[in-house]
């Protein structure tokens, strides 16, 4: 039985107040176009969570109830706090706890950009893959019954994608 794993980096938070903490930033009009575009395709291309994990900051709780409408009767938001502009290595931790066969994941770069590259068996051929763009999705199917046995390098990536490769 394959397991599959949604990571998707936030959508565009507004940088609009300087003086507001970083984790309590929005998402902007951009970012929750995008998550909703990335929420519709998500749909259509029938790649559905059933858990999501979101580090808790504002902009990736936003990316998700954007989305959320897109994706009705699947996964409940679960703020994952230790995600929020978390390592790689904690990444891999989190995941790797969890039981659900689908799960989907909603953090920040770095980590996520050298997550997406280091679960990667082969890397595809999209020019943003090694940017990891806001909204930035990939999925991957990982030969696994359970997640704590993925491992580096054994991800097939299914699919990828940034909100600009989506219609409006």
């Amino acid at each position: 039985m394959a397991l599959t794993l949604i990571l998707m980096r936030h959508a565009k938070s507004d940088w609009g107040d300087p003086s507001q903490d970083d984790f309590d930033r929005p998402l902007n009009n951009r970012g929750r176009r995008s998550a909703s575009a990335i929420g519709r395709w998500l749909a259509k291309q029938g790649y559905l969570p059933d858990k999501v994990l979101v580090s808790g900051a504002r902009r990736t709780v936003e990316t998700w109830e954007c989305m959320a409408g897109s994706l009705p009767g699947t996964a409940v938001m679960e703020s994952a706090p230790v995600l929020y502009l978390a390592e790689p290595g904690t990444i891999l931790n989190v995941l790797r706890g969890e039981d659900a066969r689908t799960v989907m994941m909603i953090g920040h770069n770095p980590g996520f950009a050298f997550v997406a590259s280091a679960l990667a068996e082969r890397l595809p051929g999209h020019d943003k893959f090694s940017q990891y763009p806001t909204a930035a999705t990939t999925v991957f199917e990982f030969p696994a019954s359970t997640w704590s046995a993925i491992e580096p390098g054994t991800g097939t990536v299914l699919d990828f994608v940034v909100p600009r490769d989506l219609p409006e």
